[in-house]
């Protein structure tokens, strides 16, 4: 899967929007409801010349996807060490199946509406399809 693919996948979301708030080299994939913070749950950026995306997640889950596939998944390259176990990085040239990026991305996305205050999380579900 392509970085540009799993874009519009996450783009595909209720409420997201794609945002440049580190500069034009890192896109930021982010979940808003009316009147709410925007939160982050993906970001896209290159690393030493190799793609990368980083899903917000829950520790357990960021602990499994490491655990599992320890050459392709760490933790947060780049947030601080109290956050890192709630972000994974992903290299992008690694062999990574299709459906595990995509359900990466279905956790972080929910994860990210998890955290929206409840009323805001109402808006979203009543605009799925």
């Amino acid at each position: 899967m392509t970085q540009k693919e799993m874009i519009v996948y996450c783009l595909s979301k209720p409420g997201t929007f794609l945002d440049y708030p580190f500069g034009p080299e890192t896109a930021v994939i982010k979940v808003k409801a009316e009147h709410s913070a925007a939160r982050i749950f993906a970001q896209f950026f290159s690393l030493k010349g190799r793609p990368k995306v980083t899903f917000y997640c829950d520790r357990e889950t960021g602990e499994f996807y490491r655990s599992v596939f320890p050459d392709a998944v760490t933790r947060g390259y780049h947030c601080p060490p109290v956050q890192q176990p709630y972000f994974n990085t992903v290299d992008l040239l690694s062999d990574l199946p299709d459906k595990e990026l995509l359900e990466m991305i279905d956790h972080a996305y929910a994860a990210a509406v998890k955290k929206l205050p409840k009323k805001h999380r109402q808006e979203l579900n009543d605009i799925k399809i």
